[in-house]
């Protein structure tokens, strides 16, 4: 009998945090964060990281567990994950995953087997030469010949990724988009559920820029000050998360304050809409749109809870006759 786990994710600010708390506590749940920053310690405010407070007697897995420093990708959050599955239904609770990383999601979900994402060291240095010779732009166009689909769903300043993705290409001769396709059309191991909250486009955006001046109010920058005397620079991946990056070019002197914050929540906006691209992609997903509940997330939580209840009393019926 497949073990069940819930997904709730959506694009960023859309308020997955107190939902996911509130459905961990009705389903006698545990929070697996499926956020690609917030697993690292020092990083709270650029990354909305949720608090202890917030929390409130939930256990949350993946959040500040490592340095800033240490390197963090699908891979090892995939094998980070699943330990944190097997202890939660050791505990006899339920997985909640939750988070707007949608790929690290999929791979949870699916199994992806990333056996075959080794590194070709040669072929990795002449494409980081390249970008710092002709720039992340030149890279990204390089990938979009070979792989417009990864093209059109990695941004350009994701360095790291579009590089991963071109090198994939070179040693297999297959777009990383295409392998990616035939992972996502393997059966789960799960039985899930798996919720999107999404909201207009227009409210979306002023959630979002809510939230950075909220960030900045809150300390953004001196964060960012007190990573960067750490001795973390924009090399890291850690550095590379929206607010960090805004930050260090402030402090560098290459951009002015409203330049820092206007490109921030421009960034921010563009990075939801490719998030909500991502998801409409996915295979059985289950769409929670927040005015069609009246915005009341109350009626949202009772849905879902309802849902869940309903179909999992149905497959345990299923599987023991």
């Amino acid at each position: 009998m497949k073990q069940p786990l819930l997904i709730l994710t959506g694009p960023t600010a859309v308020g997955k945090t107190a939902l996911s708390i509130a459905l961990a506590k009705a389903l006698d749940g545990e929070i697996i964060s499926a956020d690609s920053m917030q697993v690292y310690r020092h990083m709270d405010i650029g990354s909305a990281k949720v608090t202890t407070e917030e929390m409130d007697g939930v256990r949350h897995h993946l959040i500040d567990v490592l340095d800033p420093r240490e390197p963090f990708n699908v891979t090892r959050f995939q094998a980070m994950a699943q330990e944190a599955l097997k202890e939660i239904q050791a505990r006899a609770h339920l997985p909640i995953v939750v988070g707007g990383t949608g790929f690290y999601i999929q791979a949870l979900l699916y199994d992806i087997d990333f056996t075959e994402h080794k590194e070709d060291t040669t072929l990795r240095s002449e494409l980081e030469a390249l970008l710092e010779s002709r720039g992340p732009v030149y890279l990204h166009d390089m990938l979009r010949e070979i792989d417009p689909e990864s093209a059109a769903l990695i941004h350009a300043n994701n360095s790291r990724r579009v590089i991963r993705a071109i090198e994939f290409y070179h040693m297999t001769g297959m777009p990383i988009s295409e392998h990616n396709r035939h992972e996502r059309e393997k059966q789960s191991p799960y039985r899930f559920y798996y919720y999107v909250l999404s909201c207009e486009r227009e409210t979306l955006y002023e959630r979002i820029d809510a939230r950075v001046d909220q960030m900045l109010g809150a300390g953004l920058l001196d964060e960012v000050k007190t990573l960067r005397d750490m001795g973390c620079g924009r090399g890291l991946v850690s550095m590379q998360g929206l607010g960090y990056k805004e930050m260090l070019d402030y402090l560098d002197g290459t951009i002015s304050w409203d330049e820092a914050v206007r490109v921030l929540k421009r960034d921010t906006r563009h990075f939801a809409k490719r998030q909500i691209t991502w998801f409409k992609r996915e295979r059985n997903v289950r769409w929670l749109q927040l005015e069609k509940f009246g915005n009341d997330r109350g009626r949202i939580l009772a849905h879902i809870v309802d849902e869940f209840r309903r179909e999992e009393a149905a497959a345990i019926a299923s599987d023991s006759e």
